[in-house]
């Protein structure tokens, strides 16, 4: 039941042969995202990423939309699980098949070494004595892991409220803002749009048309302005006109581009400016489909200005969904929104339970 020390040695060099084939690549991951930023900074917004905020609402509830949402990611890692779950008995060739399957969903050598360090130590001390009881522990483990931290985004105790969002190009940052705008506006909020990302003329356009479609206001400059100007101007434009929600866009940065991040941290730097307690929460974008990328740009941006949280989008077209599982652990930071489809109403609320329970149900 317990690893010989042969076997433990083994399983070592192993791990760490693993992590060194994951950070090679991460490397490559991160040189495919820089031609791929080349690329799109020629594209034009797609219409289709806007949907009109005042369309019916659908008649899926929040849970079948998340269950739909995760699907994938279920698949991958349940049809595993599912494949291990029985009476027999917690065995070394279990251990290692399980460490191998949570690994597969993309949950991170860090996570997944803590979970089978909880399995292994449940299953010494006789707390379980099963295979179903192991896979029970691990679903009871990643719901514990995700529920931390405050899930609903902070607010101002008075004047506006201010969200910065940031995050490398293509993760749908510019969408996600045009989505929680029509949610604001819907719930009776003055909202105000800064167009942050003056790099690329399809994010302002894109930005400006949410704007008409949700009815709400935008700040919005050439292309090639001073995305820290725009800013400026926005914040001020929101104390002097009393707004309720400023949602400031930023331009994809590459979180390996030095020159690039430190001029984010000069637009953080301007908000609190203008408004002292401002931005009220940094948000980081990530596109779920990056895999086990995702929890280097979640460092890289931790390190620079500090995260509230993060909004995951495209969760419904991959299954590397376990990925949440890992930055949460590591990093301790709640998820406040994810992106289950291209619909306005697929900007779903993060809720733990929810997505635990769809993943294991």
């Amino acid at each position: 039941m317990i690893f010989s020390k042969k076997k433990k040695e083994e399983k070592k060099k192993q791990k760490e042969q693993l992590k060194k084939q994951e950070e090679k690549a991460q490397e490559i991951d991160e040189a495919i995202l820089i031609k791929e930023q080349e690329l799109k900074l020629k594209e034009k917004p797609l219409s289709k990423d806007i949907t009109d905020p005042n369309q019916s609402e659908e008649k899926a509830s929040l849970f079948k939309r998340f269950k739909l949402g995760v699907a994938k990611t279920k698949n991958l890692l349940m049809g595993s699980l599912n494949d291990l779950e029985g009476e027999e008995a917690i065995d070394d060739d279990f251990i290692e098949d399980l460490e191998e399957r949570l690994l597969a969903a993309d949950m991170g050598f860090t996570t997944t070494e803590k979970i089978i360090q909880i399995v292994e130590t449940k299953t010494k001390n006789l707390e379980i004595r099963n295979q179903s009881e192991a896979i029970k522990t691990v679903q009871d483990v990643i719901t514990q892991i995700l529920d931390q931290g405050d899930h609903f985004l902070p607010a101002a105790d008075s004047g506006p409220t201010v969200y910065l969002f940031v995050g490398v190009n293509g993760v749908g940052k510019t969408t996600s803002i045009g989505k929680l705008a029509a949610r604001f506006k819907k719930e009776g909020k003055k909202v105000l749009l800064a167009a942050g990302d003056t790099f690329r003329a399809a994010a302002i356009e894109q930005l400006v048309e949410w704007g008409k479609r949700a009815e709400v206001d935008i700040v919005a400059n050439k292309i090639n302005s001073d995305p820290a100007a725009t800013i400026y101007e926005a914040a001020s434009k929101a104390v002097n006109e009393n707004y309720d929600v400023l949602l400031c866009d930023t331009s994809g940065r590459l979180h390996t581009k030095k020159n690039l991040m430190d001029e984010l941290y000069k637009m953080q730097k301007v908000l609190t400016k203008v408004i002292p307690a401002g931005p009220h929460a940094s948000i980081l974008v990530l596109d779920a489909n990056t895999g086990q990328n995702a929890i280097n740009q979640t460092k890289e941006f931790t390190n620079l200005i500090g995260l509230h949280g993060l909004i995951v989008t495209k969760l419904d077209g991959t299954a590397k969904g376990g990925v949440i599982i890992g930055i949460v652990n590591e990093f301790e930071i709640p998820v406040f929104y994810v992106g289950v489809g291209e619909g306005i109403n697929d900007l779903q609320h993060f809720s733990p339970r929810l997505f635990s329970e769809s993943l294991f149900e």
